[in-house]
């Protein structure tokens, strides 16, 4: 029987999106394990594609959303984490993941911030691939909806870095309209290598066509937007 590729979603206090993204996952074809950060060492990631940080709240956010959560992953897994990235290995931060894999320094530099609201926002949002050779978007259209559900989503960066994350192409995604103030509209963001991708929206969320606002909303072979995320990126590690 061919091996399958295997993720393994780091769940921390707070964390409530890891039993439906490790669901999404193996619906693309993953094999799935949790593992408590309490419970993690290095020896967790023997064996490993790839590491998936989901979202929630990582202890209650309460100094600042993700924080807490990378002082205790470099505490448990020291640079084990980067020596996996840096070995082949895939990394997915989806909404306090992605602020999660943005202080651990993974991803370029940035910081995502309280939303120009100053509300918790739970929404659809429109988002445009600016990478449709990625690893994880080559399934997903030129532009597609994924829902959003966070209180600090705003992306924001220092000087011009921004604007030069979207001419090297590593601001993967960004939002059709202003959902949370990020600078260049940015949603969702590629590291170098191409193979850590941190997004604020939730694919998750959106695996079936019946997952959608809108009871006439066609999609392709009835599955919706979050699902084809998965899939593209099963491809590119089964491979």
């Amino acid at each position: 029987m061919e091996k399958r590729p295997h993720a393994l979603l780091l769940k921390f206090p707070g964390t409530n999106c890891d039993v439906e993204t490790a669901r999404a996952l193996e619906s693309a074809g993953f094999s799935t394990k949790v593992v408590p950060i309490a419970r993690a060492n290095e020896d967790v990631l023997s064996g490993v594609d790839l590491v998936v940080l989901s979202g929630g709240f990582s202890y209650g956010d309460y100094v600042m959303a993700g924080r807490l959560a990378q002082l205790e992953t470099e505490r448990r897994l020291g640079d084990a984490l980067k020596k996996f990235h840096a070995d082949g290995g895939y990394l997915l931060g989806i909404c306090n993941g992605f602020q999660i894999l943005t202080k651990l320094g993974i991803l370029p530099g940035g910081s995502l911030i309280d939303n120009t609201s100053g509300r918790f926002q739970c929404r659809w949002a429109t988002l445009k691939n600016h990478r449709p050779d990625s690893a994880f978007l080559k399934h997903l259209p030129e532009e597609f909806e994924l829902p959003v559900a966070h209180a600090e989503g705003r992306f924001v960066t220092a000087g011009d870095e921004a604007l030069s994350y979207i001419n090297d192409g590593l601001a993967a995604l960004t939002y059709t309209e202003d959902i949370n103030g990020s600078t260049a509209a940015i949603a969702g963001l590629l590291d170098e290598t191409g193979r850590a991708l941190g997004l604020m929206p939730h694919p998750e969320r959106f695996l079936e066509a019946r997952h959608h606002y809108d009871p006439d909303w066609k999609a392709q072979d009835g599955k919706g937007s979050g699902y084809w995320m998965f899939k593209s990126l099963y491809e590119a590690i089964a491979a």
